[in-house]
């Protein structure tokens, strides 16, 4: 019998309070006037809707989240950092980028427990796939996770839900080699900065070239001491449709993932890369994400017994980020929605979906500098 596909889901998740956010800045002190989060239940919720709707729900093995332990999420962020947040949390709420104006991630009272769920929701995950009760799993979650670094959160993200299931992974299920491959479209700064000097865990991020954070995500940043070679970015310049991602994948990323071999795939699912994305300008549909979906899916089967982890991060275009999830669940799972995309006929057709020259370039700068490491 064909194992499931595992979906993290818990209301409780929904309810993470992004207060004092406009878009993604903070709001008030006579500059911003408030508005809507960009971070907020919605983009997600409407995902386990569009789910329910499709009929895909009941065919899927729900993933009950649990608390992380201080120790679990000590193995990835400061003990002082973890400290900071509960003493905030326990308060008014406050930053966990911790005054960084560009790394704004403000939460409410009861927000460390909420993250807390979301972490241990991911471990489960891992736990799920690695006793094999599970073919893989999708982490529905917020906050999200890929931009949080070991002694901050940044970016909406308080713990770094990737490196968190890579540590778990390696620490309770004896694993030795993890690869975690980020397509948000904003780079996976998180990551590279915990894992920089880890060649246990091979980290990969195609993002959308110098988008956020600034200065982040450069072809040159390989790693350092005993993990150089082992951190792969592949910046892509504004509007990339699916010839560009799909060439990247195809000359770049998949290459690096079979030569690493790992035991397990992490994937930090960002689905801000659509083409109605807000807060960055690529032009993906649900094709391109199911076709990125079953290229690592291929990797996976051969390299480590399709052990295949999602961990939802961004997508902030409310009306269309469901049918991307649904997408990549369908291709994970290998089953029909009753729904069709309504979105997809019209992103396909948008002009520059083919791979073009200056994008063919990027990819050949990154294929330069993976063959001399």
């Amino acid at each position: 019998m064909t194992k499931p596909t595992g979906l993290v889901w818990h209301e409780l998740l929904m309810w993470h309070d992004t207060h004092a956010l406009a878009g993604f800045m903070q709001s008030g002190r006579g500059v911003i006037e408030p508005d809507e989060p960009s971070e907020s239940a919605a983009g997600k919720r409407r995902i386990k809707n569009l789910l329910d709707v499709a009929g895909l729900t009941e065919q899927l093995l729900l993933i009950k989240p649990r608390p992380a332990r201080e120790e679990e999420l000590g193995r990835v962020h400061h003990v002082d950092y973890i400290a900071r947040l509960k003493a905030m949390s326990d308060a008014d709420g406050g930053d966990a980028a911790l005054g960084d104006p560009v790394g704004v991630t403000p939460f409410g009272p009861g927000g460390y427990e909420i993250a807390a769920l979301a972490a241990g929701g991911v471990l489960e995950a891992v736990d799920a796939i690695m006793e094999g009760r599970v073919a893989n799993a999708y982490a529905l979650l917020r906050p999200p996770g890929h931009h949080a670094e070991a002694a901050r959160g940044f970016g909406f993200c308080i713990f770094n839900h990737g490196a968190l299931a890579a540590r778990h992974a390696q620490l309770v299920h004896g694993l030795q080699r993890v690869a975690i491959l980020d397509w948000d479209v904003h780079h996976g700064n998180g990551a590279e900065r915990i894992f920089w000097t880890d060649p246990s865990v091979l980290t990969i991020s195609i993002h959308q070239d110098n988008c956020y954070p600034p200065q982040s995500g450069l072809i040159d940043a390989i790693g350092g001491g005993p993990g150089a070679g082992y951190n792969v970015n592949v910046p892509l310049p504004p509007g990339c449709g699916s010839g560009a991602y799909l060439a990247a994948m195809d000359r770049v990323i998949l290459p690096a993932l079979r030569a690493f071999s790992p035991e397990m795939i992490i994937i930090a699912s960002g689905l801000d890369a659509g083409a109605y994305d807000p807060q960055a300008r690529m032009m993906l549909g649900g094709s391109a994400f199911a076709a990125m979906t079953k290229r690592v899916m291929n990797v996976a089967a051969d390299c480590c017994d399709g052990r295949l982890l999602l961990n939802h991060e961004g997508g902030y275009h409310r009306p269309s980020v469901p049918f991307l999830g649904l997408a990549i669940i369908e291709a994970l799972s290998g089953l029909k929605g009753s729904v069709e995309d309504p979105f997809e006929p019209i992103i396909a057709g948008m002009t520059g979906q083919d791979l073009q020259p200056h994008q063919d370039a990027a990819i050949r700068r990154v294929e330069a500098q993976l063959s001399d490491v």
